[in-house]
């Protein structure tokens, strides 16, 4: 990437941005090859996800991702640049096109800012290749055209545009100074509220089942007590129809208020579909060339009252059963990570992770990333990790098709960025929906091990099943 000592909105003037414009044109024509003008701007406070319904258009391509107990959130739409990939080497293939891009990219302004430059937004499916009629591919990123992101309480805005050999300078000069003034002064669009939440009992939502749960778990608990593995984890969906048709963006709003602990998110397919949800666990994240992961399994309600709530966690913490199911995730994770030159502490005993509605075991994970050993190079090994497929990884993965009877999608799948630092983030995608206008498929799953009874996880998924449920009640569309 090519850095320019320059920031061609310093000055507000058409004049500057043009001669960056001008710039870019004559390097694209030097070898033949357009390139990515990138610039960034530090803004007035906004939150990226009301920017993002604001201007959101079902037609375009879309990522949102919020933390709110961290403070960050980080918006996308609109792609000026997308490349989709798919097999056992589809992290290497993102990785490359990404690297391509980036090496006939232009970058100005406060590139030192959080959330600076050029960010890669990018989806992996649960299973390196998809099915037929599935709604996304099993890789795909995208440079968005505008980016909205939020650090505590710094908010910076990325303009990405591509700059062809015989591109019409004037006319991208203009386009590009109107929406660098759009967001110098945003104004949020009014949108409609809901002023109660339709009846679920009077048949505002209809349900069905796929597959039989009970039966697929005691089937998997067949399978653990003959040895052919030691986890799997099997999910359930359902299928619903409501009455309304759900904005997407207004359901994940509602669930980023409920689950400030949780990742946020929403991806849309640029055909009006989203894939939502509110995600616990963070899959991996690099930053100043550093690791962070977790090993998170073992799940239990929370109590409605203090004392409840504390003898539910007292007993998750010496649950055998949990804490066997933790111990293969980390160990797994160790395994995985061992050949980059990775090194996982395996002595530290886990903690509690508690979220509105459940809690569960988590153990963070730190490591310094060896030189040459990249965020995609420890995605590749570590998805999916047992927390969301099983152990043996190689022994389950098929079987969790034939035993859920669904294909999942990018239902615990990697969901993140990159950016142009070899930095980004990565979390897996559970507690989630895919949204269809009227249509929604809702999903949830459960770790099963030795001691696992097909009751007690058909309560835990029900458990978590919940919150989205929740959120679909809330988020209809209404006319503005």
């Amino acid at each position: 990437m090519t850095i320019l000592p320059l920031n061609p909105t310093e000055n507000a003037s058409l004049e500057s941005l043009a001669a960056f414009f001008g710039h870019c044109r004559a390097a694209a024509r030097a070898d033949g090859r357009a390139k990515l003008a990138s610039i960034t701007v530090a803004v007035d406070a906004l939150d990226p996800l009301a920017v993002l319904e604001s201007i959101y258009e079902p037609a375009e391509l879309h990522f949102f991702a919020e933390h709110p107990k961290l403070e960050t959130a980080l918006a996308g739409a609109e792609a000026v640049l997308a490349f989709e990939a798919s097999g056992p080497g589809r992290f290497a293939a993102v990785q490359a096109w990404v690297d391509e891009t980036l090496r006939h990219t232009v970058a100005v302004g406060s590139l030192e800012a959080p959330f600076g430059g050029p960010h890669f937004f990018t989806s992996f499916t649960f299973l390196d290749a998809v099915e037929p009629g599935e709604v996304f591919p099993s890789a795909r990123v995208f440079v968005p055209r505008w980016q909205v992101a939020r650090a505590g309480d710094l908010t910076t805005a990325v303009a990405n545009v591509v700059v062809a050999p015989d591109v019409d300078l004037a006319a991208l000069t203009e386009r590009v100074w109107r929406a660098h003034r759009t967001f110098s002064e945003f104004t949020y669009k009014r949108v409609s509220t809901v002023a109660s939440a339709p009846d679920t009992s009077g048949g505002t939502i209809s349900a069905k089942e796929i597959g039989n749960y009970p039966v697929a778990v005691a089937d998997a608990l067949r399978r653990i007590e003959r040895g052919d593995f030691q986890k799997i984890v099997l999910a359930r969906a359902k299928d619903l129809s409501l009455q309304h048709a759900l904005h997407p963006l207004r359901v994940l709003n509602d669930l980023r208020q409920r689950f400030p602990a949780c990742y946020s998110f929403s991806i849309g397919d640029g055909r009006g579909r989203s894939f939502i949800g509110a995600s616990p666990e963070r899959l991996v994240r690099v930053s100043r060339g550093r690791l962070e992961t977790e090993a998170l399994a073992g799940s239990a309600r929370r109590g409605a009252s203090a004392s409840e709530d504390a003898a539910l966690a007292h007993a998750l913490l010496r649950s055998e059963k949990d804490l066997r199911e933790q111990r293969l995730v980390l160990e797994s994770i160790a395994r995985r990570l061992a050949p980059l030159g990775v090194e996982v502490d395996l002595n530290v005993r886990p903690g509690l992770r508690r979220l509105a509605n459940v809690q569960h075991l988590s153990t963070p994970i730190q490591a310094v990333l060896p030189s040459g050993v990249r965020l995609l190079d420890a995605l590749a090994v570590l998805h999916p990790t047992p927390a969301v497929g099983g152990s043996p990884r190689e022994a389950v993965l098929d079987q969790i098709r034939e035993l859920e009877g669904f294909p999942r999608g990018l239902y615990a799948g990697a969901l993140g960025w990159l950016n142009a630092r070899d930095g980004g983030e990565f979390f897996v995608g559970i507690r989630s929906a895919l949204i269809d206008g009227s249509h929604a498929r809702v999903y949830a799953g459960a770790g099963i091990v030795a001691g696992s009874t097909p009751e007690q996880e058909f309560a835990e998924t029900e458990l978590k099943f919940d919150a989205l449920l929740a959120g679909l009640r809330r988020g209809r569309v209404d006319a503005d």
